[in-house]
């Protein structure tokens, strides 16, 4: 099978969700902040929010595919079954002591269990009821309830720590400690799932280098005509751009867009503020403004880029240019300074796409939805209060691995 997602409208073919599931049983008052999320959810609400979601994509043709899933049938792989083992579950959470009975345990463990466990994370007690009387210093020194294996909420938001650019992957780098291991299970999948293990596709990036080289998948859009647009952001540095972009380059991709943002939680990807919604048009934040953006294309040799920095009021004129057009359409919701910034908090411009003219947005957002309708964009709406409490909508909550090409 073969996997491309040339541009951010061609018609969704595939794409992976993840279903909110036990991890947002772990997050707490006291814990939300550091796992990324403003609130605690309400999972069975969440749910059923998320199932409109897929239902949603399921009636328009797509076919949806999901992560909990693909890893299960990846841990079905011996091998994979290793590699996830040796990167999520050491001695460094168990103790020294304790590490061989529970690896024993985990190696046997039915693939259901053990991607939940990989997803949702094991406390203490779950582990005792799975291996009475298994013990070490570790273990005797945290309450039952304690979790010797972090939860990974923010598995939700697909896109961030996987996105398919072109003809290839990016298992992209992550800034916090909170995502760094969601790239473990993506790893896994794309070297082992019969789906993709046997498919030719180039890997832009693995997600192993250092937080000083992160890229996260909000900030990513494949915006067509062999070009991509790339926030700079609180959650993408410089140094990951570039690193992305020399490999991209090196694939035959022509263009690299980077837009500096702003580094704050309220704008922490690109897609937070802006998103294709059809051939050449933007839906954008009238907040974001006109910000500077920096032109990167293939150098004279493998190992230059070049580098044109350009002035802010020059944004729409270059991503134009990146699209071979004369000029992009831009639609910014007319309304006042606070309804824009609440909106924007509720991912207003968080769209996808689902085809040329036709995304999918949360129905909370009555201005901008209003607005676009009345552009002659096809908007279809989904529920968010339960979502979106982590700071991200159906863009961010998508990773399309298939697009069907734009006419």
């Amino acid at each position: 099978m073969k996997f491309s997602v040339a541009s951010e409208i061609g018609e969704l073919a595939t794409v992976i969700l993840h279903r909110p599931g036990r991890e947002m049983d772990r997050l707490t008052p006291d814990n939300k902040d550091e796992l990324l999320f403003d609130d605690v959810l309400w999972l069975e609400r969440a749910q059923q929010d998320h199932d409109q979601f897929a239902a949603i994509l399921k009636q328009r043709g797509v076919n949806v595919l999901y992560l909990q899933d693909l890893l299960t049938d990846t841990i079905e792989v011996p091998a994979a079954r290793e590699y996830l083992l040796e990167g999520a579950l050491t001695p460094d959470h168990t103790g020294f002591t304790a590490a061989p009975t529970v690896r024993r345990w985990a190696e046997e463990a039915p693939a259901e269990v053990l991607a939940e466990v990989l997803i949702a994370g094991i406390t203490k007690a779950e582990l005792l009821e799975q291996l009475p009387g298994v013990s070490s210093m570790v273990m005797s020194s945290i309450d039952d309830e304690d979790l010797l294996l972090s939860p990974l909420p923010n598995h939700l938001f697909t896109r961030d720590s996987s996105s398919w650019i072109y003809n290839g992957v990016s298992v992209n780098t992550m800034r916090r400690t909170a995502r760094r291991r969601e790239t473990l299970n993506y790893r896994a999948i794309y070297r082992w799932h019969p789906l993709f293990a046997n498919a030719d596709f180039p890997l832009w990036n693995d997600g192993t280098l250092g937080r000083e080289m992160s890229i996260e998948g909000g900030d990513i859009q494949v915006i067509g005509n062999g070009a991509v647009m790339i926030g700079i952001s609180e959650r993408t540095c410089p140094q990951g751009v570039e690193h992305l972009a020399a490999k991209l380059f090196a694939g035959g991709i022509r263009e690299v867009v980077a837009v500096r943002m702003q580094k704050s939680r309220a704008q922490m990807h690109l897609d937070t503020i802006m998103t294709m919604v059809d051939r050449g048009t933007f839906t954008k934040y009238a907040g974001a403004g006109m910000l500077p953006t920096v032109t990167l294309r293939p150098g004279d040799s493998p190992d230059e880029i070049d580098v044109r920095e350009n002035a802010p009021e020059l944004m729409h004129h270059v991503i134009a240019e990146a699209l071979g057009l004369d000029e992009i359409v831009v639609l910014t919701t007319p309304q006042d300074s606070r309804a824009a910034a609440r909106e924007q908090w509720d991912d207003g411009a968080n769209s996808l796409a689902i085809a040329p003219g036709t995304i999918i947005t949360y129905e909370r957002n009555v201005n901008t939805n209003r607005y676009l309708t009345s552009k002659g964009i096809e908007v279809l709406t989904i529920p968010g209060s339960e979502l979106g409490r982590g700071r991200g909508g159906p863009h961010c909550m998508s990773c399309p691995i298939l697009r069907n090409p734009v006419d």
